[in-house]
């Protein structure tokens, strides 16, 4: 018979402590926080009325600007054709500084795309480590600071504001609210939320993005949410994007 410390500690079929605060602080210093951008777009009527010949051109010089920035930047696009009459399209932009974006960014305004596509809207944000503890996983190390996007069929996105009586409520108040959340939450395992925070940086406090091949899922979670406690805190949530990851090839070609 093996002894406690083999059966803790040892080979095959041996248990896996749980990582020590230690361990956790340690592995949280290793994942360095991320501005995370969406940005959404919209053709202007004029795009219409070009010759084909001529948007092949600017589709694929605007393309390749994208790709060019793929070694600074994790990209993600995604078309919201058909689904909301003021965008046509999304890029998701991942990246340790902020420097990049702004390139990209400066580097489409110069392409003959440009001419015919609107920036809507655009969201700016951080990564950053939840005050909220999932109680029923407590030692789990969540990468909250790092955002593996790109998992799912559809995301779902939109601008989050609290009410100022939030934040003076309790923390032990505010812990509990939220433990009613996270219980919900994992009843969805099919839905992979990203809370980002936008404090001082933008308009709204956090952006959430939900990843889903099941949009089903994702209306049902929101509308269980709805009826917690902690809903009643919500200022502004809104708009709310339905979005279908493309190629950005596939966007553009999608805008007619």
């Amino acid at each position: 018979m093996s002894s406690d410390k083999d059966s803790v500690n040892g080979g095959r079929g041996s248990l896996r402590l749980a990582p020590t605060s230690s361990e956790i602080e340690e592995q949280k210093a290793k994942l360095p926080r991320q501005f995370v951008n969406f940005t959404f777009y919209r053709a202007r009527p004029e795009w219409l009325l070009l010759a084909e010949g001529d948007k092949q051109l600017c589709r694929a010089e605007f393309v390749k600007t994208v790709e060019e920035f793929r070694g600074k930047l994790l990209l993600h696009s995604y078309s919201t054709v058909g689904l909301r009459t003021n965008v046509d399209f999304m890029i998701w932009r991942i990246g340790y500084e902020l420097e990049p974006m702004q390139e990209m960014t400066a580097r489409l305004n110069k392409t003959e795309m440009a001419k015919y596509l609107e920036p809507t809207q655009s969201f700016l944000s951080m990564t950053k480590r939840s005050m909220y503890i999932d109680k029923d996983n407590p030692d789990h190390v969540e990468d909250r600071l790092h955002i593996v996007p790109g998992k799912s069929q559809y995301l779902f996105v939109y601008p989050f504001v609290k009410t100022r009586e939030w934040y003076s409520r309790p923390p032990e108040q505010r812990q509990e609210m939220m433990d009613e959340h996270i219980r919900i939450g994992s009843k969805y395992r099919s839905v992979k939320l990203h809370t980002t925070y936008s404090f001082g940086l933008d308009d709204q406090e956090f952006v959430v993005a939900f990843e889903t091949d099941y949009p089903s899922d994702f209306l049902d979670l929101v509308q269980e949410l709805r009826e917690t406690k902690a809903s009643s805190y919500t200022l502004r949530d809104t708009p709310m994007f339905t979005c279908r990851q493309r190629t950005l090839a596939e966007c553009l070609e999608a805008l007619g």
